[in-house]
């Protein structure tokens, strides 16, 4: 299987989860994996899209993943909401043929190329667990965790629906576990594993997505974990940045450092801390990183 990508970091890692995009891009040059840009990529739409106007975020979608199907190339993304709105149109499209004539349509009308329904849609995730050879991953791996406590938080939109995703995904996926044990650390069982993180509640019910926040972390860190990791840039905004201010808000203390798994990933590969972010995290990992020797 190939390895080489149109990559759609989604807009969440070109703006404030940016150290998600650098930690992509240096575990991928690591392994030889090819992330290409796609330049006229737009925002997926996300969910709030669907609900709103779904021909126009099934026209939105096609655009993207014509773009990828013109470059020869499946698409990857690091963001869980892009995931799952890029592969429900994708699915949608290679199973509704008279939709997919109906976009494609609107796509001509606009100067687009036409989508032939003929790329997959993956995370980063599934390709380093699913397409990367385990020993090849294990070779680069110079700083394992040595059992380091690891809360993997799944997040719900790259889990739910199952049918619509190019991968083992769904309610019992595992490959946040599986790569943490990889490298070398434990991952943590807890009740918020496959939980939402808030963040499409954030503006609508402020109280409920610090609740949440709050919730999820408070179950990872009284299981045992010393740090939480995701594969979305929308869980790392609410888990991370927001947990603070779920702390000040609620009037509790959480102190749960957590980080996009590409930076736990680098980290354990020994990529130099300045290409991975970690100076961007909102509660520093280094600590219990250090303690087991990983940086």
């Amino acid at each position: 299987m190939s390895l080489e990508f149109a990559y759609y970091p989604g807009c969440a890692a070109k703006q404030v989860q940016k150290e998600a995009d650098w930690a992509a891009r240096a575990v991928c040059a690591e392994l030889g994996i090819g992330l290409h840009d796609m330049p006229k990529s737009t925002c997926c739409g996300a969910v709030s899209l669907r609900e709103t106007k779904p021909a126009f975020a099934l026209a939105v979608a096609a655009r993207i993943l014509s773009e990828a199907e013109a470059m020869g190339k499946n698409l990857c993304t690091i963001c869980n909401t892009c995931l799952q709105s890029l592969s429900y149109a994708n699915y949608r499209l290679r199973h509704e043929p008279e939709i997919l004539e109906k976009i494609n349509a609107v796509l001509k009308e606009s100067g687009v190329r036409p989508y032939q329904a003929s790329i997959n849609v993956y995370h980063l995730l599934w390709v380093l667990t699913d397409q990367v050879d385990p020993k090849v991953l294990r070779s680069k791996v110079k700083k394992p965790l040595n059992g380091l406590r690891v809360a993997p938080f799944y997040g719900c939109h790259n889990l739910r629906p199952e049918a619509i995703y190019d991968s083992k995904a769904g309610e019992k996926a595992d490959h946040l576990d599986r790569l943490i044990t990889l490298l070398g650390g434990e991952p943590v069982a807890y009740d918020g594993h496959d939980k939402c993180c808030g963040f499409h509640v954030m503006l609508s019910d402020k109280i409920e997505m610090r609740s949440m926040v709050a919730k999820n972390c408070l179950s990872a860190k009284g299981a045992g974990a010393e740090v939480m990791i995701s594969p979305c840039t929308l869980c790392d905004m609410s888990m991370g940045a927001y947990q603070g201010i779920a702390e000040s808000s609620l009037g509790v203390s959480i102190n749960l450092p957590e980080m996009n798994f590409a930076q736990l990933v680098g980290a354990a590969m020994g990529i130099d801390e300045g290409k991975l972010g970690m100076g961007r995290l909102h509660v520093s990992p280094r600590p219990v990183l250090s303690a087991r020797g990983v940086v």
